[in-house]
């Protein structure tokens, strides 16, 4: 039988090293005291109304400086949690953590609310005399009508805990509760887990094993459902309530707030890519079924690659080459900052039970960001670390060139540094790959089958899902889980039509995802990658690489159609057009410097896309379409 191994029984090397957030436990005690002593200090000297612009400016600088050490604190004890969520110690560290900085939110509730209701002439001052703050304050103004009054408003910071109530108890019964039974198939025993799942069973291309896993996987989640339909319920009951407690005219105003994008915008990408994509992808899951000889598609099989033998394995060390190499066009300090990533431990890998699933990056303001997944020495996870060194590169020339308040970047433009380093790879390796077909087909079905499907199509799905959760929601009611999966199997049905059987444990995929948990999230993917692939493609269409045809012809749907000469993305070495090329480098750079100092709309500006209109997703889906009809010829 296969074995999972413990924590404890994982390699250091595999793992992240978290002493440079705190040394040890007891200097962690002893930043944490100090934060508390200077938040009691900070409200003696600046409760109440401010009447300068000087004063506002003197507490705002003092209010981001209590804040850059609460980051390193909630990272320090969270961060122990993911990589092991069976540990008591890191469960009980990190709920006392959680209970502390509500009290400290309590104390500090007044600052955004008073800065919200001063008189704008104060405020506007204030902006013109500190530029670094303006963003900021302008944010705080527009959001005025929604704050509740200075003792409700730190009511609800008291009861941060409590409230994140329904993604712990989802957490518990994932990690806690769900543990799958071993299993046999073709004489060999199996023993599972979540990660092993989604990181291996779930794409393996044994009919029988990979159709048995996802029966033994669904069967123990659907033991759940109840429990964590109820906690879903919960979340999104909290989101509604506070919609109507802020005078929002639905939860979807309320939860597109923080990402300053109108509704029309979030309804539009979910419409497109239903309509527009979808026979796309009927397209490919039609050329699986016929390459693999399936007597019927189902959804079981959606995660299978086309050619997974090209390359069966990759070590780390390659992963970390192929990374280096295919992202070098970003300059030597990127490459400098992927070395430390890979060499000084930023990144954990291991595959241990306990550990959180997917893949993140925390950003952990003055020490550098953490990157967690659980390694699979196979393709598909190179592109998982491109991704999340993607949001680690964004988060190291941010927190270079903005200030802590500026730090956050919008929600909607979250996951385009991340999808567009996958690109970016991607197209190195077809740049690679030459003529040879054989491992064209590999590099294209890689971006289909990890990038595309995974932020276009699987985010998708869950966005449609969610809207209509939360439409259900904004009437008044409520839902369970036979109504989740129900919800569930109609989006499945409508987008794949009658080229997918969809499997029963398919509609409980609703179980599998903690960003339900965090609002309108799901759709950013999407989003994003649409900005990601319009880079993507100008970074092709300037070095005269566009990965179509004989890899050198310079076109690509989207742009200009011009020829403009050749550059080998790997060496940096320019035949023509170069400055065209280091410009649309430095307007990228410029994109992942600005953090949330800019507004989406301003932010996908500057690299030349408009995501006020629907031109840059329609090209985006004829890109993809592109993919699949070479794929489909060169199969």
């Amino acid at each position: 039988m296969e074995k999972s191994v413990s924590r404890a029984e994982v390699s250091v090397e595999e793992t992240w090293d978290l002493r440079p957030i705190f040394e040890t436990e007891e200097a962690f005690e002893a930043a944490f005291a100090k934060v508390e002593q200077e938040a009691d200090a900070f409200v003696a000297r600046y409760h109440g109304k401010w009447t300068s612009a000087k004063q506002v400016n003197e507490a705002l600088t003092a209010y981001a400086n209590l804040f850059a050490p609460v980051e390193r604190i909630e990272a320090y004890a969270s961060l122990q949690v993911e990589e092991d969520t069976s540990n008591k110690n890191n469960a009980q560290r990190e709920a006392r953590t959680a209970s502390r900085l509500a009290i400290l939110g309590k104390k500090l509730a007044f600052v955004p609310i008073t800065l919200a209701h001063m008189e704008e002439g104060i405020r506007e001052e204030a902006a013109r005399l500190m530029p670094e703050h303006a963003r900021y304050l302008a944010r705080l103004a527009k959001d005025k009508a929604h704050f509740l009054s200075r003792e409700t408003e730190a009511a609800l910071a008291a009861m941060a805990p409590t409230l994140a109530a329904p993604e712990q108890i989802y957490a518990d019964s994932k990690f806690g509760d769900t543990v799958f039974p071993p299993f046999t198939v073709n004489g060999k025993t199996v023993q599972m887990t979540y990660n092993t799942f989604e990181n291996r069973y779930e794409t393996e291309t044994d009919y029988a094993l990979r159709h048995r896993a996802a029966e033994v996987f669904y069967g123990e989640l659907s033991r759940h459902r109840h429990v964590t339909a109820s906690a879903y319920n919960a979340r999104v009951q909290q989101e509604k309530i506070e919609a109507d407690l802020r005078g929002y005219d639905s939860v979807f105003s309320f939860l597109l707030a923080d990402q300053e994008v109108p509704r029309e915008l979030y309804d539009r990408q979910i419409d497109i890519i239903m309509q527009d994509l979808a026979p796309i992808m009927q397209k490919y899951a039609r050329l699986l079924q016929s390459v693999y000889n399936l007597p019927s598609m189902t959804s079981y099989d959606l995660k299978l690659e086309l050619d997974p033998t090209f390359v069966s394995h990759v070590s780390y060390e390659e992963a970390a080459t192929y990374i280096k190499d295919g992202l070098s066009i970003l300059g030597e300090d990127y490459v400098k900052m992927l070395s430390q990533a890979f060499n000084e431990r930023w990144i954990d890998y291991a595959e241990n039970k306990g550990k959180c699933t997917g893949a993140f990056c925390a950003d952990v303001y003055g020490v550098h960001p953490y990157i967690l997944t659980s390694f699979n020495y196979r393709m598909d996870e190179v592109a998982t670390l491109a991704h999340e060194l993607g949001h680690a590169g964004q988060s190291v020339l941010t927190c270079a060139a903005q200030p802590y308040l500026n730090k956050e970047m919008s929600l909607y433009m979250v996951e385009s540094p991340s999808t567009t380093n996958e690109l970016i790879m991607e197209n190195y390796l077809l740049q690679k790959a030459g003529n040879n077909k054989r491992e064209r087909r590999w590099v294209l079905s890689q971006m289909l089958s990890k990038t595309y499907y995974h932020n276009f199509v699987t985010h998708l799905l869950e966005a449609a899902y969610q809207r209509e959760v939360y439409r259900i929601v904004d009437r008044g009611g409520s839902v369970d889980a036979d109504d989740l999966s129900g919800i569930y199997r109609d989006v499945l049905t409508r987008f794949w039509g009658d080229a997918v059987e969809i499997k029963d444990g398919s509609t409980l995929t609703w179980m599998r995802q903690p960003h339900y948990y965090n609002g309108l999230y799901s759709y950013t993917y999407f989003a994003g990658l649409t900005v990601g692939t319009q880079m993507a493609l100008r970074l092709m269409a300037s070095s005269g690489a566009d990965g179509k045809g004989d890899g050198a012809s310079g076109k690509a749907v989207g742009t200009d159609q011009n020829e403009v000469g050749r550059n080998d993305l790997a060496t940096g070495e320019d035949h023509a057009g170069g400055s065209d090329r280091q410009a649309v480098i430095d307007s990228w750079r410029s994109f992942l410097a600005a953090g949330g100092s800019l507004d989406p709309i301003a932010q996908a500006a500057l690299v030349g896309v408009d995501i006020t209109t629907d031109k840059p997703l329609k090209d985006t889906i004829a890109y993809i379409g592109s993919i699949v009809d070479e794929l489909v010829e060169l199969s």
